[in-house]
């Protein structure tokens, strides 16, 4: 078998939510659309790989311009081998960021094309740990007011999901009385047998994160994620040590390099990788196994429909987080998905790759 292309698809959803959290600008008033970036390789033998990704024009650009070319002609199966070519290919500007993200999309693709050759879902070509994983209920943006914020979390509880996740660091950590307020309300409308994390999304600083930590104790937070910076390394040490609230970090982190010294240092009680941009399954892997190799959990970040994948081939799992924006995006873009229950989730058993396939009728529409 060989690739014989690698080509790519832009759709905008144009009733998408836009977000914000601690560190990102508030979006001008009634905006909405989300665009979403799918990547496909294709081969001789007429089997197909599909990845999505961010919908960053730049990330296509990467993908189409520096890495098609890399892969045209090889054979598919030589995973690791075109992840080194493709990390060799960017490292004068692409060693975090974009680059990481456009080499993390052919990654899934690849994986998806190898167990669809197979004949087997991902997770069980990676080899099964389990066939479910427990998820949390994922959102409670800071441009929510008080009352879509309690509907919304009230709402993954109604659905069955027995923990939560919110923001806090609101307006870049200006907001400390808000945050309180708003997590105070959180745990009433809730109770007390539901598990909450809160997400600063780097929008602290150190001093301010523990103080901030003593505050959620009272709530029984289950993890303070991102307190700080991400490259803050001595600050995440500083929190984890002064808290007993557990810190969760890693979604802005490319390559098993750049969680070595969270994980080493102790900033990361928590380790999250994102398939997405830590460098796609092959590199996800192996951050899992780094973390395993500090007996620390994970917990990934972001894109559910393949973290569900990898999470089941996966013995020190804590949780999947399921963002409700993620599931509006994914019913909107794919023809069907697994759904979760109680708190649960599972993949297809007997779908094969990923089990996606985008909705033929939005590619014609909404095709950018």
């Amino acid at each position: 078998m060989k690739i014989t292309d690698v080509t790519t698809t832009t759709l905008y959803n144009p009733e998408a939510f836009v977000i914000q959290d601690a560190t990102i600008f508030p979006p001008r008033p009634g905006a909405k659309g989300r665009h979403g970036l799918f990547v496909h390789i294709k081969t001789d033998e007429g089997i197909e790989g599909f990845a999505p990704e961010s919908g960053h024009p730049a990330i296509r650009a990467v993908v189409e311009g520096t890495l098609k070319d890399l892969l045209v002609g090889e054979d598919p199966f030589y995973i690791e081998k075109h992840w080194n070519k493709m990390f060799w290919a960017v490292r004068g500007y692409g060693r975090k960021g974009i680059a990481f993200c456009a080499i993390s999309a052919i990654d899934i693709a690849l994986w998806d094309l190898k167990a669809k050759a197979l004949g087997l879902p991902l997770y069980k070509l990676l080899g099964t740990y389990v066939d479910t994983v427990p998820v949390y209920g994922s959102g409670g943006w800071t441009n929510f007011s008080e009352r879509e914020l309690i509907e919304e979390q009230v709402g993954y509880v109604d659905q069955g999901f027995p923990r939560i996740k919110m923001k806090v660091g609101k307006d870049f950590g200006q907001a400390e009385e808000e945050d309180m307020r708003r997590l105070a309300a959180v745990r009433k409308a809730v109770g007390d047998d539901v598990e909450i994390y809160v997400d600063a999304n780097n929008g602290y600083y150190a001093k301010q994160a523990i103080r901030m930590s003593k505050r959620f104790e009272e709530y029984n937070v289950k993890w303070f994620e991102e307190p700080v910076l991400a490259d803050d390394i001595e600050g995440l040490r500083m929190v984890s040590e002064a808290t007993s609230i557990p810190v969760a970090t890693g979604e802005h982190e490319y390559t098993k390099y750049g969680f070595k010294d969270p994980i080493a240092r102790g900033g990361a009680d928590i380790v999250q990788p994102d398939v997405g941009r830590v460098g796609g399954v092959t590199e996800w892997m192996k951050v899992a196994q780094l973390a395993h190799a500090f007996n620390l959990p994970v917990a990934p970040h972001g894109v559910q429909s393949v973290h569900l994948h990898l999470a089941c081939a996966t013995p020190n799992l804590q949780v999947v987080e399921y963002l409700g924006v993620g599931e509006q995006g994914d019913k909107f873009w794919y023809t069907e998905l697994p759904q979760p229950k109680d708190g649960m989730w599972s993949p297809y058993p007997d779908r094969p790759g990923l089990g996606l396939e985008l909705d033929p009728d939005v590619v014609k529409k909404y095709r950018v």
